[in-house]
């Protein structure tokens, strides 16, 4: 008896043991008797050929060895999505509870907690009560019978549909109609086919806020021919796809807080001005998309961008940024407070990675987390400082002066140091004294002269020590420990500059360097216990 293929058969994804892949040929090959299927398989390693079988093409692969023939009773068209529900959570009226092993699902930082079949007698044995629905891999490949869903289970409100045996959005659209109140979908790691031109609007997405579409080959055009659909959408994740191009959403994705563009090599890192103009989005993550610089050109120096006017966290780990005017750029954002970058060229320009970051939080005037570690007041304050007094033999070569009057730093110099002029504001201009003699950055780890005193014993001399800049708080009383035979615990230290008689500044992280707090040569310590 001949296996039975479905009607719709070309272009349906299926699973043949744990592999997937999708039908590009159903019929004869000669010489061979019956029906076969030409499938183009997902992982290449599983094909054996490009469709092409003794010199006949059947079918085309993107691969050259991504396609085979099999049989159909060897394919797996998988199930509808009632029948998935009903076996993940032992809901069919012949079979008993299984054990659960996927009841989460990963919104960026946000996990979704869905309700596992080992506690589905608890908690939810009737299905319309269900309202997390997890169906990660059961192959669900359509909605089943008309208004089925509806009638069963309308209560849904968080799907994970990843991983599946989705072939197309319209699938989708009825699987999604029949569950008024859904908030959250997952379609991760289903290829399907999107629509190619404008198509009706469907009210299936009404009240959804986020979607997850990773690594379903969709591109940006399919997206935007899609959005319509999504009024209220607040959070879409598009990592690892064929996005190389974008284009400006015109009318639609309004209301998206947060978007994920990772892992999709964009073609131009200009093209992000495209995205500029979403009035809400908050978040926006570009991790590995191949991006060498960031610019934005409707902005001088020193002025905010119209651009990304409600962006406050931006993720550009794992780029191609090498250049500081991209992290000068950023100084433009109006909202940003927080960052991520590492792993980019430019990371590489500075052998201690402290030195690195207090450069970046010097640049960027509103940043709060870098790289996920919180930018304290007093950390912001050294960083500033530093990078004041750092460049100010540059400022003055190029320009600078004390004297408003005579103070015009040349283009090349604001180009490469924009905030340089609000820090002058903000601290006053560097005196000649702290200019004298400093060292370029490279060379952080010089020695400080330093004197350390305890006021509070005076039979204990003071001593003349010099430390390396980079010393820490910490290690500074465990040298300290040796001297007076007080644990480190129990030292509270200070220093007072030899510039500013009378004025202590505590030095209260153990963690930080010396050159944290600007210490100078001929300043003095003060120990106290």
């Amino acid at each position: 008896m001949a296996a039975w293929v479905p009607a719709d058969a070309m272009g349906r994804r299926v699973l043949c043991g744990t592999e997937y892949g999708t039908v590009r040929y159903v019929g004869g090959v000669p010489p061979t008797a019956g029906i076969w299927l030409g499938v183009e398989w997902d992982d290449p390693q599983r094909g054996k050929h490009d469709g092409t079988y003794e010199g006949t093409q059947y079918f085309k692969c993107r691969h050259p060895r991504g396609g085979s023939f099999i049989r159909p009773n060897k394919a797996n068209f998988g199930v509808d999505f009632l029948t998935a529900v009903k076996g993940r959570y032992g809901l069919n009226e012949k079979q008993g509870a299984q054990n659960g092993t996927e009841d989460t699902c990963v919104f960026g930082k946000r996990t979704v907690e869905f309700v596992g079949r080992d506690s589905i007698e608890k908690k939810q044995r009737q299905l319309h009560r269900l309202v997390h629905v997890s169906v990660h891999e059961c192959a669900v490949s359509h909605a089943g019978q008309k208004e089925e869903i509806s009638r069963t289970c309308a209560n849904i409100r968080h799907i994970d549909l990843s991983k599946n045996l989705l072939s197309s959005w319209d699938t989708v659209i009825d699987i999604a109609s029949q569950l008024p109140n859904l908030e959250t979908l997952d379609l991760s790691g289903n290829k399907m086919k999107f629509p190619s031109t404008s198509v009706s609007v469907s009210s299936a997405f009404s009240k959804l806020m986020t979607l997850a579409l990773n690594q379903t080959e969709i591109t940006w055009t399919e997206v935007l021919l899609c959005a319509p659909g999504w009024p209220v959408l607040e959070e879409l994740y598009l990592t690892s796809n064929n996005i190389t191009v974008l284009e400006r959403p015109d009318n639609v994705l309004q209301t998206l807080k947060l978007l994920d563009l990772s892992n999709n090599q964009l073609l131009y890192g200009s093209q992000l001005h495209l995205l500029g103009h979403l009035p809400r989005l908050e978040q926006l993550i570009l991790r590995n998309n191949g991006i060498s610089s960031v610019c934005f050109p409707d902005a001088e120096f020193g002025c905010k961008t119209k651009m990304f006017p409600s962006l406050k966290n931006l993720a550009i780990n794992d780029n191609k940024i090498s250049q500081w005017s991209s992290i000068n750029e950023l100084d433009k954002l109006p909202s940003l407070q927080v960052l991520e970058c590492r792993n980019n060229p430019l990371m590489d320009t500075e052998k201690n990675p402290e030195t690195l970051r207090q450069l970046i939080i010097a640049k960027i005037s509103q940043l709060e987390v870098l790289n996920k570690s919180e930018i304290f007041p007093e950390e912001r304050k050294g960083a500033e400082l530093d990078y004041r007094k750092i460049f100010g033999k540059d400022w003055l070569a190029a320009g600078g002066h004390w004297d408003p009057v005579r103070n015009k730093p040349s283009e090349e110099f604001l180009a490469a140091h924009p905030r340089y002029p609000s820090l002058c504001l903000k601290y006053g201009a560097p005196e000649e004294g702290e200019l004298k003699g400093h060292q370029p950055l490279t060379l952080k780890n010089q020695l400080l002269t330093l004197t350390i005193k305890c006021p509070d014993n005076p039979e204990q001399k003071p001593v003349v020590k010099k430390l390396p800049e980079s010393m820490t708080i910490q290690r500074v009383k465990g040298l300290l420990y040796h001297l007076l035979r007080i644990p480190g615990s129990e030292l509270k230290l200070s220093y007072e500059s030899s510039k500013l008689k009378g004025k202590e500044v505590e030095l209260d992280n153990n963690l930080k360097p010396l050159q944290f707090y600007s210490i100078e040569n001929g300043d003095c310590v003060l120990v106290r216990w």
